[in-house]
């Protein structure tokens, strides 16, 4: 059969070969399976060189004002730190572990902005010490440690712009009753409050796996209200294709948005995470047990789970699967986990070829949040990162071993 290119819920580049296997970055998922074992995180390389090119090239088409900050909390892996590094992105970071990893991957310290609504001493210390760029401030008792820590620090100030966007609850972060920023009316008294702190913009984000575009329209002319400010960062939440049926906005688009209501000499920042990991990336596993419950459901089970992939059980996330060497079937299954949960479900009424144990089954745009909120329930080892390119795999975050879930046992 001839080679076919699939949609855009996989890696660009992706098909089924001639003998009808899912390639990513040219390479086999099935023969992948045999040498790396499953479940494994499989992204495509040059799929995330892409995506990060086209937000510089959107931006840069429209303006010469403008920053892409990677939001490295969708995908914190040392390698795809140096891959966006490379690619001339600066960086978002939530924490000291996070900041630890993006140092590793080689990002330059002031191209680093440091994130987090409850920042402790120990990590803002650790920001200050490694020369971070920018501190995004979240809270007034937040401005008191970093005068006292580092009075002349560069900062910018995260205002919570009362704006609710269309998404799930849970991934909503712009709304008046959150956990991040400053109200707006609070903005006075905190800019009040900064003492030699180098205030050089505002920040906000208003969530994320957003489709609509005119919350960020109106997300840029609140802040710009504000005050007159060097920099403007709108945050990310630019929404991927889960399943076929998802028609999120274009890059272009998106830049569109952020920058038609921003005054033209401002330098608008974006956090793209999401956007340029979730679709570069797919997770393969194995079916273990198919039970066939006459008249109600059939199951496939696979060999990870709430482990590996957390967002179905965490606000019902939704995902295609595919049988790797045989996709486009007619059987409705329900994609179930190995872990002792009823919830442990990963695709319900999923399209299947006949599955049968052995097999390796596929649910793509997994590349974002997958990695990043892997857990050890019931003691599973937590899976491997592998990057394709050109036909090569490489592995950069290994597996998990045994003794790896021991080695911080004290005994």
């Amino acid at each position: 059969m001839a080679a076919t290119t699939l949609s855009q819920v996989y890696p660009l580049g992706s098909r089924l070969n001639e003998a009808g296997r899912l390639e990513v970055g040219g390479c086999d998922v099935i023969e992948l399976a045999r040498e790396f074992g499953t479940p494994a995180y499989v992204y495509a390389e040059e799929d995330m060189r892409a995506r990060a090119r086209s937000f510089r090239e959107a931006f840069g088409s429209r303006t010469d004002h403008f920053e892409i900050i990677y939001a490295s909390k969708a995908f914190p892996c040392t390698a795809a730190y140096r891959l966006f590094a490379e690619e001339g992105l600066s960086c978002d970071v939530a924490s000291a572990g996070e900041l630890h990893l993006a140092l590793a991957g080689g990002f330059d310290p002031a191209r680093i902005y440091m994130h987090g609504n409850n920042k402790t001493g120990e990590e803002l210390e650790y920001a200050v010490e490694c020369g971070v760029g920018t501190i995004v401030l979240d809270s007034f008792h937040e401005i008191e440690r970093l005068r006292r820590l580092a009075p002349r620090q560069r900062v910018m100030l995260r205002v919570t712009p009362g704006i609710k966007p269309s998404t799930h609850s849970y991934i909503q972060t712009g709304q008046v009753d959150s956990k991040f920023g400053f109200a707006i009316d609070d903005v006075p008294r905190a800019l009040d409050g900064l003492g030699e702190l180098e205030l050089c913009g505002l920040h906000a984000h208003i969530g994320s796996q957003i489709f609509e575009l005119e919350p960020f329209e109106k997300l840029a002319e609140m802040l710009s209200e504000l005050g007159d400010w060097p920099r403007l960062n709108l945050g990310g939440g630019l929404g991927i294709a889960y399943t076929a049926e998802d028609d999120p906005p274009s890059i272009d688009d998106f830049a569109d948005a952020l920058l038609r209501r921003a005054p033209k000499d401002v330098t608008v920042l974006c956090e793209p995470g999401r956007a340029l990991v979730g679709n570069a990336g797919v997770t393969i596993y194995t079916v273990g047990t198919v039970k066939e419950i006459p008249g109600i459901r059939t199951y496939v089970a696979v060999d990870g789970g709430m482990s590996d992939n957390l967002r179905p059980m965490l606000y019902g996330a939704r995902y295609e699967a595919e049988i790797a060497d045989r996709f486009g079937g007619e059987g409705v299954c329900t994609v179930a986990g190995m872990h002792c949960e009823s919830s442990d479900i990963l695709v319900r009424d999923v399209l299947l070829d006949d599955p049968k144990p052995g097999d390796v089954l596929v649910i793509p745009a997994t590349g974002a949040y997958g990695h990043a909120m892997a857990n050890n329930y019931n003691s599973l080892r937590r899976p491997p990162v592998i990057f394709c390119k050109e036909g090569d795999a490489r592995v950069v975050v290994r597996r998990e071993t045994f003794e790896d879930l021991t080695a911080r046992d004290v005994i």
